[in-house]
């Protein structure tokens, strides 16, 4: 797709949180961040996350019908459970979205948690929505919504986080579920809608689930792990349709040593053997902070990584984008 070009430099979008964050204010500290991320030379800017607690609560803390606990889940987060059909109680992240389209003319990028796995994570039987996918439909319904208003408001590259996908979803028809999010009535010129189906690539690819994976949600752009430089990683590539954007994790965002630099542009040679590198793009594998108190890397760990990204980016296609 010919403007790819426009988010090469690309990030999953939360970042490490300031340690003055209480004192400074959200709002100034989501301008520090526009600001720092300019200098990057990112191609996209973000609020960092700022405003949330974690990854979810675009979506959790904007809609009535699912009630936090005390439980945390084996993923560490605190579990929330679906009591009733959920309802939108406004526009969830799109206030802060032209907050930064204010800030800067550099592409403003938004993240939310895909329904699917908001349905699947959420949903407890016996209690409220009949069924996981019943769940999943009405997320899917309020998350649609807010990507189009995002869309109106000039935002241009939205990214769904789904990290259940590469494993596979506990019910197949959640695919329909994220499907009808992403799927959009009108596409003004450079709007990409992404999706990220997982921060590590399965130790072997089982490829018709993937190939159903990518069939059946219709994203223009997949984020995919690629930082391990294994065979797996390439596989994923691999079965990626034609007519999809690719944007490649190549550095790991959970430890703090810098890659090598031949050594991942071995990696991304590679792809380019068999896939048009003009239609990709370079990331970190995950968010910096998915989870406000759980930082992966220290501030400095995390402007090692992205500088990395950039450079690696001059490299693949030159100083000009």
């Amino acid at each position: 797709m010919a403007d790819t070009f426009n988010y090469r430099i690309d990030h999953h979008g939360s970042l490490v949180r300031p340690t003055d964050l209480a004192t400074t204010g959200v709002e100034q500290a989501v301008e520090n961040a526009v600001a720092y991320q300019r200098k990057l030379r990112s191609t996209v800017v973000t609020d960092g996350d700022y405003p949330r607690e974690d990854f979810r609560s675009a979506v959790l803390d904007g809609v009535s019908g699912l009630r936090r606990t005390d439980e945390t889940g084996p993923d560490g987060l605190v579990r929330w459970v679906a009591e009733s059909l959920p309802k939108a109680d406004g526009p969830l992240v799109a206030d802060w979205a032209e907050k930064l389209a204010a800030l800067t003319v550099i592409a403003s990028k938004v993240t939310l948690p895909s329904p699917a796995y908001l349905a699947a994570t959420t949903y407890r039987p016996g209690l409220g929505p009949s069924s996981v996918r019943e769940l999943g439909e009405a997320l899917a319904e309020i998350v649609r919504a807010e990507i189009a208003l995002l869309v109106s408001k000039g935002v241009r590259l939205i990214q769904l986080d789904n990290p259940l996908l590469l494993d596979g979803l506990p019910d197949d028809g959640l695919l329909a579920v994220d499907a009808h999010a992403v799927r959009l009535d009108e596409r003004p010129e450079g709007v990409r809608v992404a999706v990220c189906p997982g921060w590590r690539a399965p130790a072997e690819v089982d490829r018709s689930r993937i190939e159903k994976m990518y069939e059946g949600i219709p994203a223009d752009r997949w984020v995919l792990p690629f930082d391990q430089g294994t065979e797996a990683e390439l596989d994923l590539v691999r079965t990626l349709p034609e007519d999809r954007d690719l944007c490649l994790g190549v550095v790991d965002a959970t430890v703090p040593d810098l890659e090598d630099i031949d050594t991942v542009l071995a990696r991304i040679d590679a792809v380019g053997e068999f896939r048009d590198l003009e239609d990709a793009a370079l990331s970190p594998s995950r968010g910096f902070a998915d989870v406000a108190s759980r930082p992966l890397l220290t501030a400095e760990g995390q402007r090692g990584k992205l500088v990395l990204v950039e450079t690696l980016a001059r490299y693949v296609w030159g100083n000009e984008f």
